[in-house]
């Protein structure tokens, strides 16, 4: 018969809890199991597990073969280096010594891997902390644009007032210029004319006398 260390699921729904099991490889994945060797609970935040390892290596001594999940449980309990230390023939005195070292590294790269979770953390953390600064500089900076615009058609509008005062009052003032050379032109012209007709009536009367002191001579050699 081929056996198989595999999972079986237990549990209510949206809450697994499995058993790690050996049953026939034949049968489904909740069948009917020929033994219980551990437990895995993969909702709690570390994953507990529990494993009997002397009837796990039992089992895998008669042959069985762990499926990928169970082999995952095998590697973070050292249940897979044991079995490979057996492999090789080695007496229980080296496998304990092995499995010391297999201990103490098993804890150093656990050191590790928390210490790169924090720094991963922490540069996440910093890069949020940088892209809000940015986001608060470019506000800023969009908040003075736009003040800046704000203000600048009050200025435009300030100064086209001032140029168009300007301008209307230099415009005014050469009409009252015009105004006044005109009223002092025609003054001079209705002088000028008075003065033309004052002369135009002295010549009219004189040449009148002197036609009349002309018509008197004139008589006079007549009756003479």
């Amino acid at each position: 018969m081929a056996t198989k260390i595999r999972l079986k699921r237990i549990g209510r729904r949206n809450r697994p809890f499995y058993r790690v099991v050996v049953m026939d490889s034949r049968n489904r994945r909740d069948g009917a199991a020929i033994e219980e060797l551990g437990w895995f609970n993969p909702i709690e935040a570390d994953k507990s597990y529990k494993l009997d390892e002397d009837r796990f290596l039992h089992w895998l001594k008669e042959g069985a073969q762990p499926s990928e999940a169970a082999h995952g449980l095998m590697k973070r309990s050292g249940l897979a280096h044991r079995w490979h230390l057996t492999q090789q023939g080695l007496d229980e005195k080296t496998i304990e010594k092995e499995m010391k070292k297999w201990v103490l590294t098993r804890e150093e790269t656990l050191k590790n891997r928390a210490k790169k979770a924090t720094k991963k953390s922490e540069k996440a953390e910093a890069a949020a902390e940088e892209a809000g600064e940015e986001v608060s500089v470019e506000e800023s900076t969009e908040e003075v644009a736009v003040e800046s615009t704000d203000e600048a058609p009050v200025e435009e509008e300030k100064v086209e007032e001032e140029a168009v005062e300007e301008a209307a009052s230099a415009e005014e003032t050469p009409e009252v210029e015009e105004t006044v050379d005109d009223a002092v032109e025609e003054v001079a012209v209705e002088e000028t004319t008075e003065e033309a007709e004052k002369e135009d009536a002295s010549e009219e009367e004189k040449t009148e006398k002197d036609a009349a002191e002309n018509d008197g001579k004139d008589e006079k050699s007549e009756e003479k």
